[in-house]
């Protein structure tokens, strides 16, 4: 009885190591729950390019935003969990996401897989070029002086820009109103028009160095090494710091080895002077790590950002 039962466990573990030794043998599909031109889709994008190289296969970034970043995560949880759909993951949809809507349709712990936390950014006030403002000082007395007049962009309800925006009207005690975009890149593109008059952004620096968009201060606790002559929130008299991190998650229950592997890829992507280099251009911090301190980070997060979106004062749809 005990060969037998032996012989069962062999047989039915096969397909599996079979399956794990040939992984990947197909495209891979990098999923972004935002639009395209944002900081997720840049992070999808650099990843994707560097896993094609570094496995041998095709991948392929599909952007499928809304709802910040909500309609996209709920697909994913649905995809098979066989190691051919990633989710970049963010602190907005994962952190956020639960203190903001009612119906998420996702558990943002136990309905992932965490593979491994890749970044994070501080978010930058920015404004038009043609933007009558330069410091916040220039933001907050003339928001003082004509409430309800202008207008924050955010990639959505529940993204970064929004909660910082959010947060920046209650330091401040200033009015003004919020305009939620299908993404960071539609709404940065507003800005750039002049349809809207700034916005506390995480993906910008590239529109910065093209001379579209004029940065006004960084939030965060030092300045960015991309602009090192651009002060922070709290040299320029505003005490809070703001930012987004990015992860990649798979689909529950994928089989350890697949979570492993891309772990290890991924990595060592990360390490990459080329990589490097973009994300500094990003004004982002690579953390990296393994997927367990990725699933306790994410822990703590939700907890943290149940404070976060409450002390924001940012509304629950």
């Amino acid at each position: 009885m005990k060969k037998f039962s032996l012989f069962i466990f062999i047989v039915l573990s096969l397909p599996l190591i079979a399956w794990s030794e040939n992984y990947p043998s197909k495209p891979i599909r990098v999923i972004v729950p935002w639009a395209p031109g944002g900081a997720t889709d840049q992070i999808g994008r650099i990843l994707g390019q560097a896993l094609a190289k570094s496995m041998n296969t095709s991948v392929i970034v599909e952007n499928k935003g809304g709802a910040g970043g909500t309609i996209g995560t709920q697909l994913f949880v649905k995809e098979k969990p066989d190691g051919y759909a990633l989710l970049v993951a963010t602190s907005s949809t994962n952190a956020a996401g639960p203190y903001l809507y009612s119906k998420l349709g996702f558990d943002p712990i136990n309905d992932f897989t965490h593979v491994i936390l890749i970044c994070s950014i501080p978010n930058v006030m920015v404004v038009p070029t043609k933007s009558r403002w330069f410091t916040l000082k220039d933001i907050i007395l003339d928001s003082q002086q004509h409430p309800g007049q202008f207008s924050y962009g955010s990639a959505g309800v529940g993204g970064s820009q929004h909660l910082a925006g959010a947060e920046f009207k209650t330091v401040t005690h200033i009015d003004i109103n919020h305009v939620p975009y299908k993404g960071s890149g539609p709404a940065a593109q507003d800005l750039i028009a002049g349809h809207i008059d700034m916005m506390i952004d995480t993906g910008s620096l590239s529109s910065i160095k093209a001379g579209l968009l004029r940065p006004v201060a960084v939030a965060s606790d030092r300045r960015l090494n991309a602009l090192p002559n651009l002060p922070t929130f709290k040299e320029s008299g505003v005490n809070m710091m703001a930012s987004a991190w990015y992860g990649v998650m798979l689909p529950p229950k994928t089989p350890p080895e697949v979570t492993d592997r891309l772990n290890k890829e991924l990595n060592a992507i990360l390490q990459r002077p080329d990589i490097k280099s973009k994300f500094e251009e990003m004004g982002a911090e690579i953390l990296g790590g393994s997927s367990n301190e990725f699933l306790a980070f994410a822990k703590s997060e939700l907890i943290r950002y149940e404070k976060i979106v409450r002390e924001s004062g940012a509304p629950s749809e």
